[in-house]
């Protein structure tokens, strides 16, 4: 992996010395990515990577110190730790990242009890975390959620579904958002964001059941819920009745630049493959890299991350000082993201044939980058913000 970006200001000695403890561990515990046939070996690698990342300390960084975790919650951190697991193992990478997504609106609005029941397990890798927003008819937009929450008593009952739900089947507990009030429609037909409302539902709830398992192209465990005549305590809300909404954009607006982070990561490795394979390669009597049209990929290859790397980390140092930084977020999620497609697809180029057999590194990042550009807001989502934000 390139190194030289560590120099840049965004980083301190402290990120310098998380990613060399971070890469040597990688290297002896992540060998090469993670193989699975079936959805059983899949769960099982999934938590097998949140325990290890537990046991080493590594997920204490997506909790708050106070609930045992690093001692500051640092999004370039979280970026540099996905990042770096994206470069070894897309599942590695995934596991990391939900354990942060999946409780990040427990840390930013849990009641100190809350907080004390899940975030430490978290850190220590002992319970899988999930994040459940998306359904059917509402992925990229939020505001158009049916699954409805209902007050009765000191509970709430529960009723609907959630798709496209990232450890779905494997979590311990899912940070839910459910309309606690009805649909209420804007003048030009589109859903109003309020009425919506943040839970945490354990797994072993009765009337929480797992609806079907979803088989992506990159492989993490994925699922349907079933939510029926589902109780949950009122202490297991996040925040108050129609919060829920706010709530969720806080935290894709924390963890969305990390996405971007891993999409470096996966393109660095896709570079670093690709340079390998040009000097190593002979055809024609000459080495690949010989060749102007390969030398021509690679430049094009190296300065689109140097881009993507640095709009990335300018959001993750943006939010660490505390600015808003919704439209650079975005940037950063767009730019990272498509340009990490375009250097993974020009590496698989170089590789010919070899780049489309399964298993090979190449492919695999191919099937990464696809589903990364669609997750915690599409493409398109990101475009729609960065022009809401330049318009207002």
């Amino acid at each position: 992996m390139a190194s030289d970006f560590l120099q840049w200001p965004f980083f301190d000695p402290a990120h310098r010395e998380l990613v060399e403890l971070l890469r040597n561990w990688a290297q002896h515990r992540l060998p090469r990515p993670t193989e699975t046939e079936d959805a059983a070996s899949l769960d099982n690698a999934c938590r097998e990577l949140v325990r290890d990342l537990g046991a080493a300390g590594w997920t204490r960084h997506c909790v708050p110190a106070e609930t045992r975790g690093a001692p500051v919650f640092d999004v370039r951190c979280v970026g540099l730790i996905r990042e770096t697991l994206a470069w070894h193992d897309g599942l590695a990478d995934f596991a990391f990242a939900m354990q942060g997504l999946g409780s990040v609106p427990i840390s930013l609005a849990g009641a100190p009890e809350l907080k004390a029941r899940y975030l430490p397990r978290v850190a220590r890798g002992e319970a899988v975390a999930a994040f459940a927003l998306s359904e059917a008819q509402a992925g990229s937009d939020v505001a158009a959620l049916q699954c409805h929450a209902e007050r009765d008593g000191d509970h709430y009952v529960i009723e609907g579904s959630k798709t496209w739900i990232s450890n779905g089947g494997i979590a311990d507990f899912y940070c839910l958002f459910a309309r606690t009030s009805p649909v209420e429609l804007r003048e030009d037909g589109a859903s109003k964001a309020s009425g919506i409302t943040a839970f945490v539902v354990d797994a072993a709830t009765p009337g929480l059941s797992i609806a079907e398992r979803i088989d992506l192209i990159a492989p993490h465990p994925l699922a349907t819920l079933r939510f029926e005549r589902c109780r949950i305590p009122l202490a297991q809300r996040l925040g108050e009745e129609g919060d829920g909404f706010r709530l969720a954009m806080r935290s894709l607006d924390v963890f969305r630049t990390t996405v971007a982070a891993a999409a470096v990561g996966f393109a660095q490795r896709a570079l670093d493959e690709g340079i390998a394979h040009a000097r190593g390669r002979h055809m024609f009597g000459r080495r690949l890299g010989d060749f102007q049209l390969t030398q021509a990929a690679l430049a094009e290859m190296a300065t689109e991350l140097d881009a993507a790397r640095l709009l990335t980390y300018r959001a993750a140092w943006l939010k660490d000082c505390g600015a808003t930084a919704t439209r650079e977020i975005a940037m950063a999620k767009f730019a990272a993201t498509e340009s990490a497609q375009r250097i993974i697809d020009r590496a698989l180029q170089m590789f010919g044939g070899r780049g489309v057999v399964r298993g090979e590194i190449i492919e695999r990042l191919y099937r990464e980058i696809r589903a990364l550009r669609i997750y915690e807001g599409a493409t398109e989502v990101q475009k729609l913000i960065i022009s809401r934000e330049l318009l207002a």
